[in-house]
């Protein structure tokens, strides 16, 4: 089995990496555009593509931004209305498996950006009988969310007749190379049902499953071509114009408002998911026992290509965070095998039907165990690092006594005296953060 000769990843990916000649996976090749490109034109051109769409009136919306707790949400946000100034309607998919902690970030971004938001709760029974569907259908926990999270704008572009969703990060792009910068590919069904979805659309999921006759599952279904046509609908990708840095632009919304962190066990990577109970543990645990790597592998991969970690300051990570398993990890388990009616012994044996062959193999006792192990006599084509390592930020909790594996399905969509009630100023981001030489300045609190 191949390794990339340059960060960690193998040829086994659920996105399918490409290792070319040279020993160098098709994500790092992609990743050396974003040393290559002149970002600050391109900023340029998504001011001009964006100005199109703004309303005349400035009474109605002009774009729609997905949004949770977590992840790169407040950033996006931040991008479109402080720096693009567009006035945005923000869609928020329900995802059921929310931390307090994500409900706060949620409300404070909703408070802070002063922004319309609508959300989409689906029924907990439908969620439930869709998740024991996607557990035996594709070993996955998380196929409702990743169905809803990318249909829900795309359903509300049409019923308010909205053209422009901004999305943030494409991870085809970002992480394994499957488009080029150049493409600046946009939002697509077939990606979605390829590569969100596994293969398969609501329709194939429930597809002779007649007790489905019962739960409303249309809002997962993906809005037909003429519906789309009728409005232009089109969703772009920031990646495609900003020098993406999810670590930099995360510690920049820590900085202006005060966006919350938590430590995970299975990852160094505090930033990206503290609004989910299960993505960095069970989920993870999961991709793991399917893939052969888990999350920790990813951050990783990320940092080394942006010159944060050497090669072997990323194996250290994965050895350290890879194989966890916390009393906390286990409780989040037990929790989500109580709510969704399965035994935890039902919800592996589902799981391990979908372990790759070409990373997995049983021992003569019929234990499994990954096939390869590193080979740390590989030649390397190393990257050097431009900085000490600095550990990832825990921020203080605005709660300190929350909950870590209770789900909160809904919480109060205001924060009251706490937090800014409007962007504040900050420092400038460090140079190398968005692009070469002079940075694109992405702490503007609004345009004018």
């Amino acid at each position: 089995m191949k390794q990339c000769r340059r960060c960690l990843y193998t040829e086994v990916h659920p996105l399918n990496i490409v290792i070319d000649d040279e020993g160098i996976c098709s994500g790092c090749r992609v990743h050396e555009e974003k040393d290559l490109i002149d970002w600050h034109a391109r900023f340029d051109e998504l001011k001009a593509l964006t100005s199109s769409y703004k309303s005349k009136s400035g009474r109605s919306y002009d774009c729609i931004v997905p949004v949770d707790g977590g992840r790169d949400a407040y950033f996006m946000v931040h991008v479109v209305k402080n720096v693009l100034g567009l006035k945005p309607l923000l869609a928020f998919y329900n995802g059921h498996y929310n931390t307090e902690t994500g409900i706060r970030n949620l409300a404070y971004l909703r408070q802070a950006f002063d922004c319309d938001m609508m959300g989409m709760n689906v029924s907990s029974k439908t969620v439930q009988a869709l998740t024991r569907q996607s557990i035996k259908q594709l070993g996955s926990i998380y196929w409702h969310v990743l169905a809803g999270q990318t249909v829900w704008p795309v359903r509300l572009a049409i019923q308010f007749k909205i053209p422009l969703i901004v999305w943030g990060a494409h991870q085809g792009v970002d992480q394994v190379g499957m488009f080029s910068h150049l493409q600046k590919v946009e939002m697509t069904r077939k990606y979605r049902k390829e590569h969100d979805l596994m293969g398969m659309e609501i329709e194939d999921l429930i597809k002779g499953a007649p007790s489905f006759e019962a739960y409303n599952t249309g809002i997962f279904r993906y809005p037909e071509d003429e519906e789309l046509e009728a409005v232009g609908v089109r969703g772009i990708y920031l990646n495609n114009y900003l020098r993406w840095d999810s670590r930099r632009q995360n510690e920049l919304m820590i900085d202006l408002y005060q966006y919350e962190t938590v430590r995970q066990d299975r990852t160094f990577d505090t930033y990206s998911d503290p609004n989910s109970v299960h993505y960095s543990g069970l989920h993870d645990l999961i991709k793991f026992r399917k893939w052969g790597y888990g999350k920790v592998t990813d951050h990783a991969c990320r940092e080394i290509r942006l010159h944060r970690l050497t090669r072997e300051q990323g194996e250290a990570f994965v050895d350290r965070h890879q194989n966890v398993i916390t009393s906390a990890i286990d409780k989040e388990i037990s929790t989500f095998t109580e709510w969704v009616g399965m035994t935890e012994r039902e919800l592996w044996t589902n799981v391990d039907r979908f372990r790759d062959p070409r990373v997995w193999q049983k021992d003569t006792e019929g234990k499994w165990m990954l096939k390869r192990r590193r080979d740390t006599g590989l030649h390397i084509d190393r990257l050097e690092t431009d900085q000490p390592w600095a550990d990832y930020r825990i921020t203080k909790p605005k709660k300190p006594d929350s909950g870590r594996c209770n789900y909160v399905l809904i919480g109060k969509g205001f924060v009251d005296g706490k937090g800014p009630s409007r962007p504040v100023a900050s420092t400038q981001m460090p140079d190398s953060s968005f692009g070469q030489h002079e940075p694109v300045d992405l702490t503007l609190t609004g345009t004018k």
